[in-house]
């Protein structure tokens, strides 16, 4: 009796303390019964705590997408009422403006409620003590958006003089024929494809086609590859290029990675180059647009594109290049490089306003100019505006569909409508609130398959018919 009056004094005394503090204390002895039934409590408490609430964050607009002055609503949706405050963090082009905490006394709580008059992208996190974070985004007047770089006089006569060079180069292909699904054998053929090419790598790439295709009656599409090296995304798909020769009315489909690497070797070869040769490739040469990286990613895109349009069968119209990421930035230089490009498909683009951070805000990525403030700013500004997307959009004519990640940190929504707002063709553009930078996953993906995903298919499909 004596022990269970004491851990019920002991209980009354634990439950008046706020959680916090009933995190912290640790009991005082007791008998060894009343002592093991406290800690099991204690453990019981510290485990809910730990674990905290599910929060689901709404905006009052599904699209994201408000005029100036117009009022935005964050709402945030819990499991239960919290038991801890929540931390709320309010980003502004990037930069956190806004930092508190707040205890709901509801399961249903807004975290924001304003208007903005000016061009703005938005991001909202909100998460419970040792929790995981919850973001939602929205943006506020996004054709004010402009590129934090100005466009230099000769970019374009550099770009000339880079063509010129590479066509004066005799092309040479290698093509070895490759086995096609089961489902695609005798309609479609499949080739590994090797060009040559200036700078320290040819090109190299998946080629496939529909058996049988008459002259001049294909559009081609080109698929480039998203950054890095060994992992599957970045390397050309047999498959995936199949697929693709069999959108629509059947196309011209190439599968190109970004690097000039081999095809089809084992994972210890990709390994190899992605810890060696091309280890952090992207920061090469940031101060020399002559040596700068992406020059030879580029020029080998372009190659690409010499060698499909010289094939027969195109219809010499139709030519859509599809990307996500680095991709996504190689479609937008070839866009605006090339003016046979007549559609780009655009998914988190990369290479967008590299100079965003001169004008406030973070650059698209890969974030030159944030991750190397040791470089001199006169030798980055006079290489980086050759290889911004948003500068080179603006001489393209091609019509564009993309989406854009409202929570995207690496290719911020503030720098792929730098470039949008300067491109003057027809634009599709879908921005996504509850989006980072990969795709969306859990109890979204549903929503982002319907509403994001089957549209941009179906672009791809209705173009190519």
């Amino acid at each position: 009796m004596l022990i269970m009056r004491k851990f019920i004094l002991t209980l009354l005394l634990l439950t008046q303390l706020p959680l916090s503090a009933q995190n912290e204390i640790s009991p005082a002895p007791i008998d060894t019964e009343a002592n093991g039934a406290v800690r099991q409590l204690y453990r019981y408490l510290r485990d809910e705590v730990r674990r905290g609430v599910n929060c689901r964050l709404e905006i009052n607009k599904e699209s994201g997408i408000y005029k100036k002055g117009e009022r935005a609503v964050v709402s945030c949706h819990t499991d239960a009422v919290p038991l801890d405050s929540i931390e709320v963090c309010i980003y502004h082009n990037n930069r956190l403006t806004l930092k508190h905490r707040l205890l709901p006394k509801t399961s249903t709580f807004n975290v924001l409620d304003q208007a903005i008059d000016s061009t703005c992208a938005v991001i909202v996190e909100v998460k419970e003590r040792g929790g995981q974070p919850s973001s939602i985004g929205y943006i506020v007047a996004p054709e004010g958006f402009k590129p934090g770089y100005q466009e230099p006089s000769d970019l374009m006569e550099y770009w000339k003089n880079q063509k010129r060079q590479l066509r004066s180069l005799p092309m040479e292909t290698k093509l070895k024929d490759l086995d096609v699904p089961s489902d695609y054998q005798g309609r479609y053929t499949c080739q590994d494809v090797e060009i040559n090419c200036l700078g320290p790598a040819p090109v190299r790439a998946y080629l496939s086609k529909p058996v049988g295709a008459k002259k001049k009656s294909l559009p081609i599409i080109i698929l480039c590859r998203a950054a890095g090296v060994s992992g599957s995304w970045c390397r050309c798909q047999v498959e995936e290029c199949v697929r693709n020769a069999a959108k629509g009315s059947g196309a011209l489909s190439l599968d190109l990675n970004a690097h000039g690497m081999l095809n089809g070797e084992s994972d210890a070869y990709y390994k190899m180059l992605e810890e060696g040769p091309l280890h952090d490739y992207f920061e090469y040469s940031l101060w020399d647009r002559d040596t700068y990286y992406f020059k030879g990613m580029y020029l080998r895109l372009l190659r690409a594109i010499d060698y499909m349009t010289s094939l027969p069968e195109w219809d010499g119209r139709r030519l859509l290049i599809i990307g996500e990421s680095q991709g996504g930035g190689q479609a937008v230089a070839a866009a605006g490089l090339d003016h046979r490009v007549s559609a780009v498909v655009l998914n988190v683009p990369a290479m967008q306003d590299l100079g965003g951070a001169r004008a406030g805000r973070r650059s698209g990525w890969p974030h030159p100019i944030e991750n190397h403030p040791e470089i001199p700013s006169d030798r980055m500004d006079s290489t980086l505006p050759y290889f911004d997307g948003s500068l080179l959009l603006q001489h393209s004519n091609a019509e564009i569909f993309c989406e854009i990640g409202l929570i995207d940190t690496t290719c911020p929504a503030s720098a792929v409508w730098s470039s949008l707002n300067g491109a003057p063709g027809k634009k599709t553009v879908k921005c996504v609130p509850y989006r980072s930078h990969s795709w969306p996953s859990g109890s979204v993906y549903q929503h982002w398959e319907e509403h994001y995903l089957h549209p941009r298919e179906a672009f791809i499909d209705n173009y190519l018919k």
